[in-house]
């Protein structure tokens, strides 16, 4: 699966990621795209088809109210952000192979909300 770790993911994660095979940019790690809007982020990733793993909720209003398009956005809502904490979850909620594509997922530490993104 191809991902874009918004810059408030930090490395681990990306590293967790690519030992599972994925394909991972991450903002963090790419002095390009450290800076960069969250719309230039969104068009970043659709363009390239990757899916958005995010602490910000601002994608959220930038997919449903403002209407960007997007391949998909996983956004966590955790109380404790620490890599570590993140890292645990990402793992138990990748196991269970739901549909990223198309979709904006919140997941929190006990659910997972799956809403399909309406691309024009």
């Amino acid at each position: 699966m191809k991902f874009l770790a918004d810059e408030n993911i930090g490395p681990l994660v990306a590293a967790f990621l690519r030992s599972q095979d994925h394909d991972v940019i991450s903002v963090v790690e790419d002095s390009k795209l450290r800076g960069s809007s969250d719309s230039e982020i969104i068009s970043l990733a659709n363009k390239n088809q990757r899916i958005i793993i995010t602490l910000d909720k601002d994608f959220g209003e930038l997919v449903f109210r403002n209407l960007k398009p997007s391949a998909g956005v996983i956004l966590f809502r955790l109380p404790n952000e620490r890599e570590s904490s993140l890292l645990e979850i990402l793992s138990r909620f990748l196991a269970t192979k739901r549909k990223l594509s198309g979709n904006f997922t919140v997941v929190t530490e006990t659910t997972v909300r799956i809403r399909p993104i309406q691309n024009n």
